[in-house]
């Protein structure tokens, strides 16, 4: 999930766990706790795109990491607060379900967390988005309403608690729209006589009414859209050839291998005009609902550099084309099947 719903989990967590005995100062570690996991993104800074993709949601999101690294932040908590209400333990309870809620809300997500590293299996059910606000603002209002009380005044732990209650109630609800919607996904391909090898479903930004689906088929992916406020249940499919062959030799690199490991074998490529090859992630969707629209949110520009190294360069995605992207996502959200093509 994003930084901020992982901060108010954490804090949220933190205030269930040690509230009573120390007031806001579980609330803060409880939220530096859940901050903590993705840290991981800082690989960027020392390593390619591709690379630090692959690092992103591993160890730091694992059960390891929540085992290993609680009882040393910890100590170190207790060394800050020495003779305060809580001991060493009190405090690596705190770390520990701060630290191990920010994998299990990740695992929700379309991006998925490895629970298990090292092994390399992701968790990922794909339920809700990385960004939903009915999920967040539950936890914010009612912890910000929590923290006008006193630790000891049991008001305040009756909010934190509704906060945890609701947000949690609407993650569940969304497993149940998910299942509701990949039967509608399943029944439009019945009708229109698709065969398809696999089906996934997940929500699109900021809500959980508009869902897409990623369907595979023999030669191409396709892509439709299906909101719960649709006037029927009739899906268009748009058609993505995967185009495998234009890797050519390119995919005996060992890059190639990493990249459809990283993909789990949903792409396409796109040969540029530039004669350099793009390589889709289509796990994460498109950027923009349009019927035109080619582009995705993950893609990786593939070309040999100067020493005949093959490269993969993730695209830029322009943050000024977010305005009107979103204008129409809402409006798709709201049943309008006809978008227009241009932004």
């Amino acid at each position: 999930m994003d930084s901020l719903t992982q901060i108010v989990l954490g804090a949220a967590v933190g205030e269930a766990v040690l509230g009573k005995k120390v007031g806001n100062k579980a609330i803060l570690w409880g939220a530096i706790a859940g901050t903590i996991p993705d840290l991981d993104v800082l690989t960027k800074l020392f390593v390619d795109n591709v690379t630090a993709n692959e690092v992103h949601r591993g160890f730091s999101h694992s059960i390891l990491f929540s085992i290993i690294a609680a009882p040393i932040f910890g100590w170190l908590i207790a060394k800050i607060y020495k003779h305060k209400e809580a001991n060493w333990k009190d405090w690596t309870k705190l770390m520990f379900l701060g630290l191990f809620t920010h994998p299990i809300l990740d695992a929700f997500t379309t991006w998925g967390t490895q629970l298990f590293w090292p092994f390399r299996y992701k968790v990922s059910f794909k339920n809700i988005f990385v960004v939903d606000p009915l999920y967040t603002l539950p936890f914010l209002i009612f912890l910000i309403l929590a923290m006008f009380y006193k630790r000891t005044d049991p008001r305040r732990e009756k909010f934190n608690k509704l906060g945890l209650f609701i947000s949690s109630a609407y993650m569940v609800i969304t497993l149940g729209i998910k299942w509701y919607t990949y039967t509608v996904f399943q029944s439009n391909l019945e009708k229109q006589r698709i065969g398809y090898k696999e089906i996934q479903t997940k929500p699109t930004p900021l809500n959980s009414i508009l869902w897409s689906a990623n369907i595979e088929t023999q030669n191409s992916f396709l892509i439709g859209y299906y909101s719960l406020l649709d006037e029927n249940d009739k899906i268009s499919f748009k058609e993505f050839p995967k185009n495998h062959h234009l890797l050519g030799e390119m995919k005996n690199d060992p890059l190639i291998p990493r990249l459809i490991k990283l993909s789990e074998g949903w792409y396409t490529i796109e040969k540029l005009s530039n004669d350099k090859l793009l390589f889709n992630d289509l796990r994460f969707g498109q950027l923009g609902i349009d019927e035109k629209n080619n582009r995705f949110v993950f893609s990786y520009e593939l070309f040999y550099n100067k020493n005949g190294v093959l490269t993969a360069v993730e695209s830029e995605r322009k943050m000024n084309e977010a305005s009107p992207l979103l204008k129409k996502l809402f409006a798709r959200v709201l049943g309008n099947k006809e978008q227009p093509s241009s932004l």
